[in-house]
């Protein structure tokens, strides 16, 4: 009598079990390495449209007063650099935020921010062209770009942020679109505007 164990059938089934397991380890490696490589295609490589100038403290203050940022709000700041408006709304309002920025150094800044105020948990930094992003999640929008980019950006923000979100740039205004306030900090100006209803 054959032990079934040691015998033909046995070594057929081992060997079917060996197979089947390493292609399934090769199938994973591949995915996680298609997974890899996509999150490689979808990061940003063209240069950024600006250079990064910090925002003072007092502007950063004022431009989150003067929307009215409360813990119901989420706050997307386009161009974030180091993160520290929507690390000030998480911090002093416990507002969520999204700081987006195409540069990997200001990425790198902004999470040593956000971990160095102990926000994780209410602020997510994202490596984006704010052009791609999907803005609609926002009920404030920061902004320190270039009077050129502010007018580029307008028609984007216009389709796709809900009436009642509130924007707020600093130093540069939107061209034709008239700011509803406008307060100067310091010397430096900062400019506010909420979606119309459609």
């Amino acid at each position: 009598m054959r032990n079934r164990f040691l015998g033909v059938p046995a070594a057929r089934t081992l060997r079917g079990w060996v197979v089947a397991l390493a292609l399934t380890v090769v199938a994973a490696g591949v995915s996680s390495v298609t997974a890899a490589s996509a999150q490689t295609a979808a990061a940003p490589t063209r240069r950024p449209d600006v250079i990064f100038v910090p925002t003072p403290e007092p502007v950063v203050e004022a431009m989150l007063q003067i929307a009215n940022v409360t813990k119901n709000d989420v706050v997307y700041d386009l161009g974030c650099g180091d993160g520290r408006i929507p690390v000030t709304a998480a911090r002093k309002y416990g507002a969520r935020g999204f700081c987006y920025d195409i540069d990997p150094q200001r990425i790198k800044e902004a999470n040593e921010n956000v971990a160095k105020n102990n926000v994780g948990t209410l602020v997510t930094v994202v490596h984006a062209d704010l052009f791609e992003t999907d803005l609609s999640g926002a009920s404030v929008v920061t902004l320190y770009l270039l009077p050129s980019l502010n007018v580029k950006l307008m028609p984007k923000l216009m389709k796709e942020l809900r009436p009642g979100t509130r924007i707020v740039s600093h130093a540069f205004d939107m061209g034709d679109w008239k700011p509803e306030k406008e307060l100067d900090v310091d010397g430096r100006k900062v400019y506010f505007w909420t979606i119309p209803k459609r």
